[in-house]
């Protein structure tokens, strides 16, 4: 299968990425087929020169059958070549897990029926 995907070049915290179109068994800074544009995450978001793109290139191997990286179909649905990817649901993991969340529940339940009771027995006194 053909991926769409970034390489990372450039100095150590200098990033600097081409946009290339690779076998996805290939390693990520390995051999490529063709490079398709750059990427250079230090420059500002509206320089001209941030993500650059062969678009011709790019609608080729997108009929191909090609697929892009997540982060390469968000620059790509920015230059309007595809329509966006929905975004994935969040993890779960920092959530308690049911019995916490059963507890927290009952809890809260318990908590409304305190004040509730309070004022019946004010009710009932006066």
């Amino acid at each position: 299968m053909l991926a769409i995907r970034m390489t990372r070049h450039g100095a150590k915290k200098r990033p600097f990425f081409h946009i290339v179109v690779a076998d996805s068994r290939s390693p990520r800074d390995g051999r490529f087929i063709e490079k398709l544009g750059t990427y250079n995450p230090l420059l500002p978001r509206e320089h001209a020169q941030r993500i650059t793109l062969d678009k011709e290139r790019i609608a080729h191997w997108l009929k191909v059958g090609a697929q892009p990286s997540d982060r390469v179909a968000k620059f790509l649905s920015q230059a309007e070549m595809m329509k966006p990817r929905e975004r994935r649901e969040q993890t779960k993991k920092p959530q308690p897990r049911a019995k916490a969340q059963e507890r927290m529940k009952a809890a809260a339940t318990a908590a409304a029926a305190a004040p509730a009771e309070g004022a019946d027995k004010e009710a009932a006194a006066s």
